[in-house]
């Protein structure tokens, strides 16, 4: 994969978007086929609550372009536990349950902590090291969402940096919001549209948001977000082109398609 800027939403079943995404009188079966004609990447949400099965991995690959990406957020019985380290058989039930049907569509895992999980760094690790580097002959590329702002440390960038974890960026008051780069990619979901406005984010920050994202791709570190380290000493050493993973979650969510296209025309 090179470096690329992903835009897109989190699922495609919506009941809201059928007023405001999908064309009237789309059959619900053909909803996928059309989102992902509309963004350039969907992150799979409902494989947190369950499961999914080969066939279902299969058919999803099947309905969408060529060169489209998915994410998949893995199940939370991997992630929602007193000990991380102990997660080992459920992650690898998750990883078996069918993800290789994706093929080359196949994009970031995501792994979300729950907001009550606090940092610890030697159960970190051991949850690190538990994250397979190979699905088949795919390397694999995983990303944490943590949501309590104990790791907004020194000792978990060094930790995730090491392992080379990715790290969610939000844009949420509601979580810790830091943009510390600690792979070679950047994910981040946006989780502040609002209702009132038709692209969920206004014009102007959406310009800033296709910025940002070109920023990122081109191995810099935008000034105007917050870091929990020191991103001036990361950058004095010229970064590679990352590949950029931008999701538009939650927040309006009926406005969430709107937003990914107006940021893909924009970043155009």
């Amino acid at each position: 994969m090179g470096t690329e800027i992903r835009v897109g939403i989190g699922g495609w079943d919506y009941a809201p978007w059928r007023e405001t995404f999908y064309p009237e009188g789309l059959a619900q079966k053909r909803a996928l086929e059309y989102a992902s004609s509309q963004v350039s990447s969907i992150e799979i949400n409902g494989t947190y609550y369950r499961n999914a099965k080969p066939e279902h991995f299969a058919n999803w690959a099947a309905q969408t372009p060529d060169g489209f990406v998915f994410s998949v957020k893995a199940s939370r019985y991997c992630t929602n536990r007193k000990v991380l380290g102990e997660a080992g058989e459920s992650i690898e039930r998750f990883m078996d349950s069918g993800l290789a049907e994706l093929g080359g569509k196949l994009g970031p895992i995501l792994w979300q902590l729950a907001p009550t999980k606090r940092f610890d760094a030697d159960d970190l690790a051991d949850f690190f090291k538990l994250l397979p580097a190979r699905l088949g002959k795919r390397k694999l590329r995983h990303v944490l969402d943590t949501r309590h702002e104990s790791f907004m440390c020194d000792d978990y960038l060094k930790l995730a940096r090491r392992h080379k974890i990715a790290t969610v960026f939000t844009d949420s008051p509601d979580y810790p919001s830091y943009a510390d780069v600690t792979a070679d990619f950047v994910y981040a979901r946006l989780m502040s549209a609002r209702g009132e406005i038709a692209t969920g984010y206004t014009q102007p920050a959406l310009k800033k948001w296709a910025a940002t994202a070109k920023q990122w791709r081109d191995g810099g570190l935008p000034d105007a977000l917050p870091y929990a380290g020191q991103p001036q000493q990361e950058a004095k050493t010229p970064a590679k082109g990352r590949d950029v993973f931008l999701y538009f979650i939650n927040g309006a969510k009926e406005r969430a398609p709107a937003a990914a296209m107006a940021l893909l025309a924009a970043l155009a």
